[in-house]
């Protein structure tokens, strides 16, 4: 991925127009659904007629993913439902970090609604995109792929939001005064428009890997129709519908040439061939080239958490589950070891290293990481599980614990192998994607844990603490949108 504006220089009217649009994502309003309408108009008439000023546009969109640290660092979702649930442990005495460790974040403490507020405004941008590339412009060479990416991103940005929230509004349009009025929609019917808008991305987006200028490229920084086919696989599975999910998950695993499961240190690499699609990180003054996630999770040797200024550390609950000689985690899991004299607490403290380019570069050295081939098996794994193929969940789920360098499971039985799939989801997927957080979930498996683990933080846990509260700004502007039940 390059730098947002990079492929629309020198194209002077059409610049100015996607600098404004880029700016709305950048910038936003204070209302998550509030536009001004001569930037609207000024988007959907004239930033999609030529492939250089769709494309930036877009480009706006991953840029925003990035440089607002929604997917990474230590204000994102994955960071925020690691520590509410249980692969984070808290040392920070802020009270926003205590709210969420503790479960009792609120609409206005613990922070999770600036997530509701952030991927709204992406999904303004996307909207307009999706408006403005609709007709058939014959000005657009790519046409395909810029509607492609947009409706992938809808559809990413939807998914995060329903199992974030629960029901949420469904925005479709750039109509601000119409957004502005509307009620929250069932989780069903947001799952429906996942649905689509990622059938539509997988029939428009191309099988190879294209850039900004849509060439065809090794960076994996832009969606294709495997990664379409990725999150597709992914939704089916949270669906329950296990047939399309293995088929959809077999798109990448049965494309050897392709993607291939690699050793755990290359995994995160720029151009893994592990990966399906990512944010590839470009030049800012935070985090110049690099994850976030890096500086968020690194614990220098000899430093407990507060003295390094790093707020967790890995649950030890999650520390425990890995098996002995597990190659992720003697590569992805860090170790701080502080001396006896002077540390209190003394001891070892375990911390994510999934992302290790911590220093000065000029060029992108790791991915973010979206959507990788191991969660494919495991998704593959446990829809065949589901379908008694227990044969062939087997083998998928093997395959990933042979990249691990661990032996074959030795679950038999339909029960224990959907457990075997669950222990490997979380001791693969751990700091990424909110995995842990939704899977416990989706298996029903939340309740139960959490009534224990939220006490032994120091909270308590109530059922309604599933789905996270709305901003109260955005609840008391619009009558017709009710705050998530139990947060009133």
């Amino acid at each position: 991925m390059k730098q947002p504006l990079q492929y629309i220089s020198m194209q002077s009217g059409k610049f100015i127009a996607g600098c404004l649009l880029i700016l709305i994502t950048a910038s936003g309003c204070r209302k998550y659904l509030e536009v001004p309408l001569p930037i609207d108009r000024i988007a959907g008439n004239t930033v999609f007629d030529n492939d250089y000023s769709a494309s930036a546009a877009l480009n706006g969109v991953y840029g925003a993913l990035y440089v607002n640290g929604i997917f990474d660092g230590g204000g994102s979702i994955n960071y925020y439902s690691g520590l509410y649930v249980d692969e984070l442990k808290n040392f920070s005495p802020s009270v926003n970090y205590l709210a969420l460790y503790m479960n009792g974040v609120s609409s206005t403490i613990g922070n999770v609604s600036g997530f509701w507020t952030s991927m709204y405004k992406q999904m303004y941008t996307v909207n307009v995109a999706i408006e403005g590339l609709t007709p058939d412009n014959k000005g657009l060479t790519y046409r395909n792929q810029w509607l492609g990416e947009a409706y992938f991103l809808r559809g990413l940005l939807y998914f995060y939001l329903t199992n974030a929230f629960g029901d949420v509004p469904l925005v479709l349009g750039s109509d601000y005064l119409k957004n502005n009025a509307l009620a929250r929609s069932p989780q069903a019917d947001v799952y429906k428009q996942i649905l689509s808008d990622l059938q539509q991305a997988q029939t428009l987006l191309p099988v190879d890997f294209r850039d900004g200028n849509g060439v065809s490229t090794k960076d994996r920084g832009r969606p294709n129709q495997a990664a379409a086919a990725a999150l597709l696989a992914r939704v089916y599975l949270y669906l329950q519908d296990w047939k399309n999910a293995a088929t959809q998950a077999g798109v990448s695993i049965g494309n050897a040439g392709t993607y291939q499961l690699v050793n755990p240190a290359q995994t995160f690499l720029v151009n893994s061939i592990e990966n399906i699609w990512g944010i590839v990180p470009f030049q800012t003054t935070i985090a110049p080239y690099k994850v976030k996630d890096n500086g968020s999770f690194f614990l220098p040797k000899g430093k407990t958490p507060i003295a390094a200024n790093v707020p967790v550390s890995l649950s030890d609950s999650l520390v425990s589950s890995f098996e002995p000689n597990d190659l992720r985690f003697t590569t992805w899991v860090g170790i701080d070891t502080v001396p006896a004299a002077g540390a209190t607490p003394m001891g070892l403290y375990y911390y994510a290293s999934k992302y290790k380019a911590g220093g000065t570069y000029t060029t992108a050295q790791e991915t973010l990481v979206m959507l990788r081939l191991a969660e494919q098996y495991l998704i593959r794994a446990e829809a065949r599980a589901q379908d008694n193929d227990l044969s062939g969940a087997l083998a998928d789920l093997n395959a990933v614990r042979t990249r691990a360098g661990l032996p074959n499971s030795t679950a038999v039985t339909q029960p224990e192998i959907l457990g075997a799939i669950q222990r490997e989801r979380r001791v693969e997927l751990f700091t990424e994607g909110s995995h842990r957080f939704f899977d416990l979930r989706r298996t029903k498996s939340l309740d139960a844990l959490m009534t224990k683990v939220s006490v032994q933080k120091g909270g308590a846990w109530e059922p309604f603490k599933q789905w996270w509260p709305i901003p109260l700004t955005d609840v008391q502007n619009n009558k017709n949108l009710l705050q998530t039940p139990g947060y009133q």
